[in-house]
């Protein structure tokens, strides 16, 4: 297949989310759980289009044993490990006993990246064990490097005032862009810490139409009205208002994107090149409530 080399320049840039393929996972998910035969497809025309970069989790359900099936010793793959439980008294072995059954699951020998889920722990009592423990994998030559999962700004200045890590994970999107306007992307760009973001799509909600999009979501009206001005006059479908923004952003290394079929992998390609003029004019801050997807199971309808 020959690709446009313009085009490959964007897909090179992109990661598979696979949430989907262990879970059904996401606001906007039709479908459920992406069967294994269809994630072995997902694959085979993703690595076509130079994509060669896979985002799982021990937490993500099946997700790493179906990967493992399919065959993807040809990927870089960042896993991310649970907390620690509370009443661990070995964390080296625990996290060897973690990441050497992924490797299993997985069928590879190495991983790109092992992250936390949980990086707060790193600044409790076993912070010091934690980080040790992580170093020894890499030591070990089980994965080329370690680093943290998080979701907000807030937390990266906490973290990196006592240590530092190689790839940093965080949500940034259109609609949330907190680890912009703190000069995060620059700083760890400047750090040589490779950056990959997620909740491109706000889980999908940013996609959605407004009759779609559930009542809870209504105290935000205003700024659904902006966005669906805004895309009116850009002349833009979402997805490659969502898509195009962050592959704008130099800093990213890799943007994350959950896939809950093949045909939402060819919109992806399909919408991935091309630019923006302009940007929405939402008032910031941004609600909390609603760039954090952990807090919508709060919110009242």
């Amino acid at each position: 297949m020959i690709i446009n080399e313009f085009k490959s320049h964007f897909f090179k840039r992109l990661a598979l989310g696979s949430a989907q393929f262990g879970l059904k996972y996401g606001i906007a998910n039709e479908y459920g759980q992406v069967s294994p035969d269809e994630v072995r497809k997902i694959l085979s025309v993703a690595a076509d289009h130079k994509i060669h970069t896979l985002d799982t989790a021990i937490a993500y359900g099946g997700s790493e044993r179906t990967l493992g099936q399919i065959g993807v010793t040809d990927w870089n793959i960042v896993t991310k490990l649970p907390a620690v439980p509370d009443r661990c008294t070995n964390i080296e072995q625990w996290i060897d006993h973690q990441i050497s059954e992924s490797l299993t699951r997985l069928g590879v020998t190495r991983l790109h990246a092992v992250l936390l889920h949980r990086p707060g722990q790193l600044l409790e009592s076993q912070g010091k064990e934690l980080l040790a423990a992580l170093e020894t994998l890499k030591h070990k030559g089980l994965t080329n490097k370690i680093g943290i999962s998080v979701y907000s700004p807030d937390e990266l200045e906490r973290l990196f005032e006592k240590m530092n890590f190689d790839l940093v994970q965080a949500p940034l999107n259109i609609l949330d862009r907190r680890f912009i306007d703190t000069g995060w992307t620059s700083r760890l760009r400047n750090m040589g810490v490779e950056l990959h973001t997620r909740s491109t799509f706000l889980q999908g909600l940013l996609l959605m139409p407004a009759s779609r999009r559930p009542v809870k979501f209504r105290r935000w009206d205003s700024l659904w009205f902006e966005w669906e001005r805004w895309l009116n006059e850009s002349g833009v479908t979402p997805l490659e208002a969502c898509l195009r923004y962050v592959l704008s952003i130099e800093e990213i290394d890799k943007v994350i994107v959950g896939i809950d079929g093949l045909h939402q992998l060819h919109e992806i390609l399909a919408a991935t090149s091309g630019s923006l003029t302009s940007l929405p004019s939402w008032q910031q801050p941004i609600d909390s409530e609603l760039i954090s997807p952990a807090q919508w199971m709060h919110l009242q309808s």
